[in-house]
């Protein structure tokens, strides 16, 4: 398979195993992206600008509040066990405390603040996994042995099928499948002690589940009859018929892709081998222009063809790619409004049959200071900008919108009413600029009842329990709307705040 980054690997997956299946999302279990590490250091690895520092410094300000003066590192185990029990502490530790723990388990403690807490994390994310593999392996055990018993008695039991106990792990919460599973221990003809085993394993493996996939629970303050949770396991199309022609394409706000490229965490190949796109489109980069030569550097195997635009107002802030195994037949940055083209919000590539446009909309920033300009200044302007485009041809708008239209598309409705992505205005805004004009929701429109999320914030560890925001979409024209097969969210690729969406469109 090609490969978008060229970085030497070493892959970690789950005990439970990998599938790769190019064109279609079918895993048997929950994957970790785990690192590939560069054969080389970039030159953009090394410590960004002070700006882009300060910049970082005040995102986890914001998120977390102020640095509390004590968070003490009691002892290797205690800190450790302190912060695998609370992982947003990593986030506010101290450059000293976050060397001192990772001395203490070994880890080099080397580079800026960010490189330490990516480091920590990675470590204490691998420990908790390694404590699931833990409990599977207890729960393989202690079905073996029930088996042995109900064999040794000669009593026979009905036994569920792989297929019925996948539907109650990924569809069933917790607490109904613990009253189920006893209910089901009652009922078993193997005995009491059996069914009790029986009943333990299968609550047992639910947690797992749930800790392993949590966006297969349905999450939401306000939930209407009928809603599910997105499970792209069980919701996405079989494949296309060999031979018919289409394109793949994929979107992502990375969050900043020097450090996404440094996690670990992440495994670029992986993620190519398993979807195999054709195109990828990229949002908040927060590269400087000095970087993107050494990161094309990098681009080798099929997708040589690599755009960029980086923020020339805030440096390392913002940033927009799109990076394709096709060429295009042209491409240019911005809207050609100079009062929105400083921050590097739009890539935009022509196609045969198509526009693709990466963007990356402003957000209405803390107190809602940028609302104003959002609403009346820049969705007007790139929706004036899509409208023209289609004039020539069908125009596909992908990325991080920044809001999450209805209440369906977000946790807690209730409690973001005046947060940036969620106001009346940005709301009625992205409906009146681009719903309205004829631009159909590709996810919403395969998955009506259906809630997805793409976006999880660090600060209450939101993608755990699945509380998050659909803020990322594809946007299509009216013209395309019958020829998308499958608009999908990939949840288990972590390394963002975001997770990537596809699309796969018939040509």
């Amino acid at each position: 398979m090609n490969q978008v980054f060229q970085l030497g690997h070493k892959a970690f997956v789950t005990p439970a195993g990998f599938a790769v299946t190019p064109r279609n999302f079918r895993i048997g279990t929950f994957v970790s992206f785990r690192a590939m590490k560069p054969k080389r250091h970039l030159a953009s690895s090394s410590k960004p600008a002070s700006s882009f520092d300060n910049m970082e410094d005040e995102k986890v300000n914001r998120l977390v509040g102020s640095t509390p003066k004590d968070i003490g590192v009691e002892s290797d185990e205690a800190g450790i066990q302190s912060v695998k029990d609370n992982p947003e502490r990593i986030e506010v530790m101290t450059v000293q405390e976050l060397r001192t723990i990772l001395r203490s388990i070994g880890v080099p403690a080397k580079g800026s603040k960010r490189d330490l807490v990516s480091a920590l994390k990675v470590y204490v994310e691998k420990k908790m996994e390694e404590e699931v593999s833990s409990i599977s392996a207890e729960i393989v055990s202690v079905k073996r042995k029930a088996n042995t018993k109900s064999i040794l008695g000669e009593r026979k039991a009905k036994k569920f099928s792989h297929e019925e106990h996948a539907q109650e792990i990924y569809s069933v919460p917790e607490v109904s499948a613990l009253q189920e599973s006893k209910r089901r221990a009652k009922k078993s003809p193997i005995g009491d002690e059996t069914g009790e085993v029986d009943a333990k394993a299968s609550v047992k493996t639910d947690k797992i589940s749930v800790q392993s996939e949590p966006w297969t629970m349905l999450a939401h303050k306000k939930p209407q009859k009928g809603w599910i949770a997105y499970n792209p396991r069980t919701m996405r199309p079989p494949p296309l018929a060999e031979g018919t022609k289409s394109v793949k394409l994929l979107s992502w706000n990375v969050n900043g892709l020097r450090a996404l490229l440094k996690l670990e965490g992440f495994s670029v190949l992986q993620l190519a081998q398993r979807e195999n796109f054709d195109v990828l489109c990229l949002q908040e980069t927060k590269l400087q222009e000095k970087d993107v030569e050494s990161i094309k550097q990098c681009l080798l195997d099929g997708y040589e063809n690599s755009f960029w635009t980086c923020s020339a107002s805030k440096l390392g802030y913002s940033g927009t790619a799109i990076i394709s195994r096709i060429k295009p037949l042209s491409v240019t940055y911005g809207l050609g409004i100079s009062d929105h083209d400083s921050e590097g919000r739009l890539v935009r590539a022509e196609f045969d049959s198509f526009f693709l446009l990466s963007c990356y909309v402003p957000n209405s920033g803390d107190g809602l200071r940028r609302l104003s300009y959002r609403i009346t200044e820049w969705d007007p302007s790139l929706s004036s900008y899509v409208k023209e485009l289609e004039k020539k041809k069908p125009v596909i708008l992908t990325g991080d919108l920044n809001c999450a239209h209805q209440e369906i598309d977000i946790y807690n409705p209730a409690g973001n009413r005046r947060s940036a992505g969620f106001t009346d205005e940005e709301r009625q805004s992205f409906g009146a600029n681009f719903l309205s004009k004829g631009f159909v929701d590709t996810f919403r429109a395969q998955h009506p009842g259906v809630v997805g999320y793409t976006y999880w914030g660090y600060r209450h560890g939101g993608r755990k329990t699945n509380r998050g925001w659909r803020l990322d979409y594809f946007l299509v024209s009216e013209s395309l709307a019958d020829k998308f097969h499958d608009s999908s969210i990939l949840p288990d690729v972590t390394g963002s705040d975001h997770s990537p969406i596809g699309l796969i469109l018939k040509l």
